[in-house]
């Protein structure tokens, strides 16, 4: 009997988390409508989560396509086609790549960072100060974070797959010598709007998660733990549980998508 209550009580524990998460998501999605929106926060949010995201999305597209392109064209000559190297590169970059590692870049730098600012600002009592002000956390924490997640983790993916497919070419064409034509014309020929518009669809939603779960944790950090250790975990969990449903959202978007 114990073992079945204490089964019931984990499943009801994470029934109610999982409720709690969707509701704190409804109401930050029902606030984004509710004015006057924190337009300079949202700028200095664009700031922080894009802009000073983009040295990371440069350096991994960059070798992310690069090894793309020594792989695909490896194998691509083992079968005598190796002028498809250019689809090879960009189409997994463009429906896949960029948008996951993108997003779990932005995880990891932005997403951690968010966490453990709203946590500090939880244990401090800095959020309950606001709400004595009369200042919605909702309106001046979380819809800035939202909408910044969202106009930024487009762009950052578009950057990566720029900057990936321009590896690509740095090793096909000038490394192995593949011909700079060839390996634009077949992309062009193979990567149509559907594969972009998946893509940007993708970067949206995981632009979502991360906002999300990151604001979450932060807001709720008593339920990791007191102080500074549950400031650590709540962050923590932050990323292991955005990237985990950054992964699984890519498989659910990707058989919508197939």
């Amino acid at each position: 009997m114990d073992m079945i209550r204490r089964l019931g009580g984990s499943v009801i524990l994470i029934v109610s988390r999982i409720g709690l998460m969707g509701l704190f998501l409804i109401k930050t999605v029902f606030y984004i409508f509710i004015p006057p929106l924190k337009f300079y926060r949202l700028l200095k949010q664009i700031r922080f989560i894009g802009a000073q995201s983009s040295f990371v999305i440069i350096l991994t597209g960059l070798f992310t396509g690069m090894v793309l392109g020594l792989q695909g064209f490896r194998i691509l000559e083992y079968f005598g086609s190796d002028a498809l190297l250019g689809p090879t590169v960009a189409l997994p970059l463009i429906k896949e790549m960029g948008p996951v590692l993108a997003a779990l870049m932005v995880t990891a730098r932005a997403g951690s960072a968010l966490t453990a600012e709203i946590g500090i600002m939880r244990i401090s009592e800095q959020i309950d100060a606001l709400e004595l002000m009369g200042l919605s956390p909702y309106r001046y924490l979380f819809v800035p974070n939202l909408l910044a997640a969202i106009i930024s983790l487009p762009l950052l993916t578009a950057f990566f797959d720029v900057i990936g497919i321009y590896g690509g070419y740095l090793v096909g064409v000038k490394l192995l010598g593949l011909g700079g034509g060839v390996y634009f014309g077949e992309m062009a020929t193979s990567v149509d709007m559907k594969d972009i518009t998946e893509g940007i669809f993708k970067s949206l939603s995981f632009g979502v998660i991360i906002a999300w779960v990151s604001c979450f944790k932060g807001f709720y950090v008593q339920l990791a733990g007191q102080g500074a250790e549950g400031v650590s975990k709540a962050t923590t969990q932050s990323v292991v549980l955005s990237a985990v449903l950054i992964l699984v959202w890519d498989y659910v978007m990707t058989s919508i998508f197939f």
